[in-house]
């Protein structure tokens, strides 16, 4: 269902032409998002990271598929070879039946490597995500301390909150940073320079 509406949203954008199209991912996998990335990619929109529309710290942000060059052929390519795509049917480079967004050997390598640029550009933001939480929920534990005084117990009781969520912060920002230098490494050995602009 998901994935229909998302293929019906790419090719209405092809249609009229949109030099950028955004998508989250609606698929409840990173590996299927990048297999679906990599079907938009056969419909002519190539896969170029986070969108500018998408919001600061989003658990789940929006990612950019701008129009190549030559969007009309491979589009038109595309449709002639799996007519059938949008009625159920095999989707380029994807096995047929029940999971569709299963890649076939030959794609595979591409839907790798798909993931991990995704994968990099998801964790990137993992810092924002959080930070912003850090910062407001002091003033938020002022209201309840407003309630019950602001003794040395209810203080001491707030900074342990605040340490918990502190860490649990901290812990996710380290597992963030190992996940993007693992797939960093995998770029990198495919000769990926990603993001394009981290010079």
């Amino acid at each position: 269902m998901f994935l229909r509406s998302q293929l019906d949203a790419l090719l209405r954008d092809g249609a009229r032409g949109a030099e950028r199209h955004d998508a989250r991912n609606l698929q409840r996998s990173w590996r299927k998002f990048a297999a679906f990335a990599y079907v938009a990619e056969q419909y002519g929109y190539v896969y170029e990271g986070l969108s500018p529309v998408s919001p600061k710290g989003s658990p789940n942000p929006y990612f950019a598929f701008r129009r190549a060059p030559d969007a009309v052929e491979r589009a038109a390519a595309t449709a002639a070879r799996h007519p059938a795509a949008l009625q159920g049917g095999p989707l380029p480079g994807m096995r047929p039946g029940g999971g569709r967004l299963r890649p076939l050997p030959e794609a595979r390598r591409d839907v790798e490597l798909l993931h991990a640029r995704i994968q990099v550009d998801y964790h990137r933001t993992h810092r924002r995500r959080g930070l912003a939480a850090l910062v407001v929920l002091p003033f938020v534990m002022l209201i309840p301390l407003s309630q019950t005084g602001f003794t040395a117990t209810a203080l001491l009781v707030c900074g342990a909150v605040w340490l918990f969520f502190a860490a649990l912060w901290t812990l996710g920002l380290a597992l963030a940073r190992r996940r993007l230098t693992r797939y960093g490494r995998v770029l990198t050995a495919a000769g990926i320079t990603w993001p394009p602009n981290s010079h």
